[in-house]
């Protein structure tokens, strides 16, 4: 899978743009803030309807206009396609396929597959658990598009029920009892929800690992495919201790979700007193260790710098690895990674990459992208995007 053209309309600094692209490696090369992270990020935008850079969608539309426009031209086993969203803050996105327009916007999810590595994912490893789960379901949705839905209707969930735990904790008499009453109508809610999405997050873990091991002993040379693990620590102690029923995916849902009530139950007065839930997938951690046996330690507090940024890179390969194993490559966006990177991890990085279908870098100086990953290059200034002969 390849772009082979995009185009922007008022996205970031572009008020208009079109650029042809090539498979293989693409590099875009200009100083900060010229507008390189735009373009890579624009078609990420297409793969989860997110940005890896910001939360909401307003500070991707140029400033003065009232919207933006994503459109490319996705090549995939020699068939090509033109995805479009027009990005609306504060209302409804809009998408296309072929000029047809699709019912939901977040339909147009996971056609376009991306995995990008920036110096901000070092908060994979020593941010907070916000940081991991989030990975963790942006890459779900990537493997598995409804889990977008499932995430959606999840948040909603969990924004109703606490404004009702506040309320509750708050009320007294015959208000405390109907406020508790319908507390438990968004109970069963969160334990359904909740439990399709636990289900799906210990099914992708276990599914990962393996390939984080192997990144990682590539990534840190001289390590060994034991040294680097991943753990899903979920808020259910029934979850920790026993596991997750026969591992049949509609079981697993139903078990978990019994579990989920169960422990809602069990924190009543906790989640009362404090206003908040107590009790769901929003509570999980992804726990990183490395080392072998008694000598496994937590990666955040424990390792060092070189440790952390290897550790970070090796679950941006195994998400890459998982997804090419599953179907077509993804493609890889590369921003601004090398110029964080000592020599030997830049080309080991470059090594590793160099087969893929497509790799989008962006780069400050031409110096920073190494030689196995040469070919086509554009020079990014002052929105306007130029192909280098």
């Amino acid at each position: 899978m390849h772009v082979a053209h995009l185009t922007l309309h008022d996205f970031r600094s572009y008020a208009d743009l079109d650029v042809a692209l090539e498979p293989g490696p693409v590099a875009f090369i200009g100083r900060n803030g010229q507008g390189k992270t735009n373009l890579v990020e624009a078609i990420d935008y297409l793969s989860r309807l997110s940005s890896h850079r910001v939360a909401s969608d307003a500070p991707l539309v140029r400033a003065g206009a009232g919207q933006a426009i994503i459109r490319a031209a996705v090549v995939r086993d020699g068939r090509s396609a033109t995805l479009e969203v027009e990005i609306n803050p504060g209302k409804s996105n809009r998408a296309r396929i072929n000029r047809a327009q699709l019912p939901r916007a977040r339909e147009l999810v996971g056609i376009v597959r991306t995995v990008v590595f920036a110096p901000d994912d070092l908060t994979l490893v020593k941010g907070d658990p916000g940081d991991r789960r989030k990975f963790l379901d942006d890459l779900l949705v990537l493997r598995t598009p409804r889990i977008a839905g499932v995430r959606s209707d999840y948040d909603r969930v969990l924004r109703q029920r606490n404004t009702l735990l506040k309320t509750a904790g708050l009320a007294r008499g015959s208000a405390r009892e109907g406020a508790i009453a319908t507390l438990s109508v968004w109970d069963e809610h969160l334990a359904r929800v909740g439990a399709e999405l636990l289900a799906a997050r210990l099914r992708l873990v276990a599914d990962l690992a393996p390939y984080v091991g192997k990144a990682y002993a590539t990534v840190a040379r001289g390590a060994g495919r034991d040294d680097a693990a991943i753990e899903y620590r979920a808020s259910l102690p029934s979850v920790a201790e026993d596991g997750t029923s026969d591992g049949d995916p509609v079981m697993e849902a139903a078990w978990l979700q019994a579990r989920l009530l169960d422990e809602v139950e069990r924190r009543r007065k906790d989640e009362l007193d404090r206003g908040v839930s107590l009790v769901g997938p929003h509570r999980d951690e992804l726990l990183l260790t490395l080392g072998n046996g008694e000598l496994r330690l937590p990666v955040k507090g424990y390792a060092s710098h070189g440790e952390s940024w290897s550790f970070a890179l090796a679950l941006k390969l195994a998400s890459y690895d998982l997804l090419r194993a599953e179907g077509d490559d993804p493609i890889l966006i590369l921003d601004d990674v090398f110029a964080e990177l000592d020599a030997g991890r830049r080309e080991q990085l470059a090594d590793l990459v160099a087969g893929a279908e497509q790799v989008l870098i962006t780069a400050a100086v031409a110096e920073d992208v190494p030689v196995a990953l040469a070919g086509a290059r554009y020079a990014v200034g002052e929105g306007v995007v130029t192909r280098e002969s």
